[in-house]
């Protein structure tokens, strides 16, 4: 009985979390801007409340209960795991004063509201004090709940717990060395012809299609829904309601695409947590106060873009499903078969946009990202400054110039949301996409075939087994292990770009 009261705790904080979610999704869909001011207030008191409960008497009082009862239990049992996680939550959040809490809330709200608006005008001046106060606030956080080298590191253990500004920086130039030499390679072969992407494509036809695109991988729109939005997202309120968003370009294709896919994949991960972990512990971030079911956001990265790009950006995905796309835009893709379509959308070359990165440079504009938001924590940044130091970083890592801010240090929404330390989970999703993927081909040839024929069932059973169904009960790492043997391990990332790309430019780098 002790277990179950401190289970109904956690449920009326993952309550609060998941309404403060539902506020956020309308904020970057549907609310008009005024609504902005008074939208970072309700979102903040949410916040707070589930902080406040979550510290409570009566919750501490259940924890300690639980602790207690559940103490007989084998070490690796659901409750006593819970209890743990709960107790680690409860800990971190007795070192935040509700203000400070409130502050933050507030301060994103409204900060991405100036986002928005100075993105549209390019205009970072405009956007400069709220990411001075952002900064400023997350310095104060972080000697708030500590750290043991480096104030980033409080800040990167939020999205991807036991990562460091150390551990980065070396696991970035492990990838770094493995990628330039490739990279250098394809831009010396024949690049494939991709003006066709550049046509008209009418957005209805897009959504159309993308509807279509999600649907088909596994995205079960009896429990989610696909909308606009500037910068594409997905959230869940619990694993029934799971919503994505997208991009559509009239004149430029694979954003709607491959954003599509992008976010299918996360919303594929929240719509398979196991449903006994529905208003749980393992379906809330409850150090970070979000809720959500992966279990770290490198962790829900590998499956985003694992369907992205092992998925969608596969030879054998558009041998199936060209000729519906073709027949969808008849004008624009007139004369283009699906080998066409295929090295065109897996053209190397370095662009200024993340989002739309091909592959081979991505993970080059994450570690620009990560080390400019280490250099802002640290204070040898001012954000000020920040512009030129991208450009700079831009010109060093791309060998392109930024025309304007809106294609440079304004393209993201991360910052104004306050997610300070949330960039590196993309290259660790890609990292851990590819370890699950070869594993899975090696283990289970039958599901690879399968995929290749157009049926996606068995690769999602798959991935729910080994990553979706688990929510947050076990580590990133502790799933790797559990899934392939291993922790992460960069080798069967770079394996797979060298096998892509020596494949798409016809290298000949493999015997």
């Amino acid at each position: 009985m002790s277990y179950a009261a401190l289970e109904a705790e956690i449920a009326t904080v993952n309550d609060l979390l998941n309404a403060a979610s539902v506020l956020t999704w309308d904020s970057r869909t549907m609310m008009p801007q005024g609504g902005s001011p008074t939208r970072a207030n309700q979102i903040a008191t949410l916040m707070v409340l589930a902080h406040e409960k979550l510290v409570s008497p009566a919750t501490l009082s259940a924890l300690d209960k639980a602790e207690t009862t559940t103490a007989s239990l084998p070490i690796d049992s659901v409750e006593r795991g819970a209890v743990e996680a709960i107790r680690r939550a409860v800990a971190h959040h007795r070192k935040i004063p509700p203000e400070l809490l409130r502050r933050k809330a507030e301060l994103r709200t409204t900060a991405q509201a100036a986002w928005y608006q100075a993105k549209a005008e390019s205009d970072f001046e405009g956007f400069a004090p709220y990411l001075e106060q952002t900064v400023a606030l997350q310095r104060e956080f972080a000697e708030t709940v500590g750290y043991a080298t480096h104030p980033y590191d409080a800040l990167v253990d939020l999205f991807e717990p036991g990562e460091t500004a150390s551990s980065l920086r070396s696991f970035f130039a492990a990838l770094r060395r493995g990628v330039q030499p490739l990279l250098e390679a394809v831009q010396a072969a024949e690049d494939p012809r991709s003006s066709f992407l550049q046509n008209e494509f009418p957005e209805e036809l897009q959504k159309k299609f993308s509807l279509g695109l999600a649907s088909r991988i596994g995205y079960d729109f009896g429990r989610g829904r696909l909308d606009q939005t500037v910068h594409p997202f997905e959230v869940s309120f619990t694993r029934n309601d799971v919503r994505i968003t997208t991009k559509y370009i009239r004149n430029h294709l694979p954003p709607a695409l491959f954003g599509t896919l992008h976010e299918a994949g996360h919303g594929i991960y929240e719509q398979n947590v196991d449903p006994a972990f529905t208003r749980t512990v393992f379906a809330t971030d409850l150090v970070g106060l979000y809720a959500v079911g992966g279990t770290s956001y490198g962790a829900h990265e590998s499956q985003s873009r694992l369907y992205e790009n092992h998925v969608g950006r596969s030879r054998g995905f558009w041998d199936l499903h060209f000729a519906a796309l073709r027949d969808t835009f008849p004008e624009a893709l007139a004369g283009v078969d699906a080998e066409a379509f295929h090295r065109a959308i897996n053209r190397v070359r370095p662009g200024l946009i993340r989002i739309e990165a091909d592959e081979l440079t991505y993970d080059l504009h994450i570690m620009l990202r990560v080390e400019l938001e280490i250099r802002l924590i640290e204070g040898s940044l001012k954000v000020r400054d920040l512009p030129e130091a991208w450009r700079a970083a831009v010109k060093e890592s791309l060998g392109l110039v930024v025309p304007d801010d809106a294609r440079g240090v304004l393209q993201d929404i991360h910052w104004s949301s306050g997610q300070i330390g949330s960039f590196c989970s993309y290259t660790i999703g890609n990292v851990m996409a590819a370890q699950l993927m070869q594993t899975m081909r090696a283990d289970h040839p039958e599901i690879d075939a399968a995929t290749t024929r157009g049926e996606y069932a068995p690769l999602r059973g798959w991935l729910t087994e080994a990553v979706h169904r688990h929510g947050r009960r076990y580590s990133r790492d502790e799933l790797l292990v559990r899934a392939t043997g291993r922790k992460l391990d960069p080798q069967p990332y770079l394996d797979y770009l060298e096998a892509k790309f020596d494949g798409i430019y016809r290298l000949g780098r493999k015997g």
